[in-house]
């Protein structure tokens, strides 16, 4: 079989109002021009292989999209999930009990003391999150990967009394609190809704205004070796993943030095979740990888906090910095925060407002996309689930890139440029495929070529 004889491109970039444009292909036999910067790859070596990209699905992004004309609920779902029209999402993540982007605080199991769980019910979940989930599920045409991530245990089951403002587990409902894990998800699938996983706690090191629980390294170690490994294994659901941390970048690599040190807790844990919030720190995703190899990364939340940010550029370059990055140092999936919000940046109960890639108008009769959609759908749309990343070097730090090779043998490079001056270089993607490219200031592409 011989190679394409042209690549093919596309180009997001403020000024030309392109968002995820289709280019006319480039030829492959250009002779390069030597005083421009190279982007080269190579399939020589191959680094993980990726399970997929996506978003969550909240109360508040299913609120919103329920209150939709039922084309634009179709078409929102589209945009996201067909694997031909939109991003092709296949990695997702849903709460457990409420979170702040639910309408108010609930838990599965709200009868005080009810240590059989027999309250247990997801009656609240079919009110708006299943019936968008189960959507998006016939949407997709293709296996999504479901996370699951509880912001507080019930209530009655914390020091604080209180699902908001930190607290922790009291270690008498902590195999009670393992068990409400089991019954979700046992409850999902009875729903025609897999789940692939489960976080142990969203953002354990903080005390928030809305739903919040505090875990020491210690107390997630030993809740996951002593409580919810064996309580999963025991219904029969060893296969779910086990994601611990689920926080900020800033202390993943000491929490994973204390869970992964214990030989009997590691052995549940299939690997790390991490969020943007705070200090980059891409450094330690690296370090992580390195010290426990043969654990998986998996980036679990972020968005554009503090409100809306209607028409913001940059946004989307925050996502595309953070996931080319993280991609580069072994993360295996990437999993943007809500789908969905209104005009606001809401709803939220406690006004914690926050942009999304797609925002309801002010009258709901239909969406906007912002950056933060295009330029997610650089990687998502190109890169596919089961991909391989290759080996992609850049000789200009201003052009930061990453590449896969999907399981069809097509070769991916994405590649951004976030100064103000557009950059010329020589794309090199291996055997005899070589193209000369022009990226616009503050831009994104994704290059795609079939390999021999």
């Amino acid at each position: 079989m011989h190679h394409t004889s042209e690549i093919s491109w596309y180009l997001s970039a403020p000024n030309a109002h392109l968002q995820l444009s289709r280019q006319l292909n480039l030829p492959v036999d250009n002779p390069t021009d030597q005083s421009a910067a190279n982007v080269w790859i190579s399939a020589s070596n191959t680094f993980q292989t990726i399970e997929g990209f996506g978003g969550a699905f909240t109360e508040a992004s299913a609120t919103v999209w329920q209150r939709l004309p039922s084309d634009q609920q179709s078409q929102v779902l589209r945009d996201y999930f067909s694997p031909t029209e939109g991003h092709g999402y296949t990695f997702c993540r849903v709460h457990m009990n409420s979170c702040d982007f639910s309408l108010g605080n609930y838990a599965h199991v709200e009868q005080h003391d009810d240590l059989a769980l027999e309250s247990f019910s997801i009656e609240r979940d079919r009110r708006a999150l299943l019936p968008m989930i189960k959507s998006a599920l016939s949407m997709a045409a293709q296996p999504v990967k479901l996370l699951v991530s509880p912001w507080s245990p019930p209530a009655w089951m914390k020091s604080n009394g209180q699902m908001n403002r930190g607290g922790s587990l009291l270690p008498q409902y902590a195999n009670a609190w393992a068990r409400c894990f089991v019954k979700f998800i046992q409850a999902y699938e009875a729903e025609g809704v897999p789940v692939w996983g489960v976080s142990v706690q969203n953002e354990p090191a903080a005390t928030q205004s809305w739903d919040s629980c505090i875990y020491s390294a210690q107390e997630e170690r030993d809740f996951v070796r002593d409580h919810l490994g064996p309580e999963l294994h025991k219904a029969g659901l060893g296969h779910i993943a086990i994601v611990i941390w689920d926080h900020n970048r800033d202390v993943m690599v000491e929490r994973a030095a204390t869970v992964y040190a214990d030989a009997e807790a590691a052995k549940y844990v299939w690997g790390t979740g991490f969020h943007w919030y705070g200090e980059n720190h891409f450094d330690h995703v690296q370090l992580v990888h390195d010290a426990w190899p043969d654990k998986k990364l998996l980036f679990t939340e972020g968005c554009q906090e503090g409100g809306p940010h209607h028409g913001s550029w940059a946004l989307g370059e925050r996502y595309a910095r953070s996931i080319i990055n993280d991609l580069n140092r072994w993360t295996a999936g990437w999993i943007d925060w809500n789908l969905l919000l209104d005009h606001n940046g809401g709803p939220n109960h406690v006004e914690n407002l926050c942009s999304a890639p797609m925002l309801a108008t002010a009258d709901e009769l239909s969406v906007t996309l912002q950056s933060s959609y295009f330029y997610l759908g650089h990687f998502a749309r190109f890169v596919r689930s089961g991909a391989r990343r290759v080996l992609c070097a850049a000789t200009r730090e201003d052009l930061e890139c990453t590449a896969f090779v999907n399981p069809d043998g097509s070769m991916v490079a994405v590649v951004l440029n976030r100064t103000d001056s557009e950059i010329g270089f020589n794309l090199l993607m291996g055997e005899g495929l070589q193209t000369q490219a022009t990226l616009p200031a503050h831009a994104i592409a994704t290059f795609v070529a079939q390999l021999p």
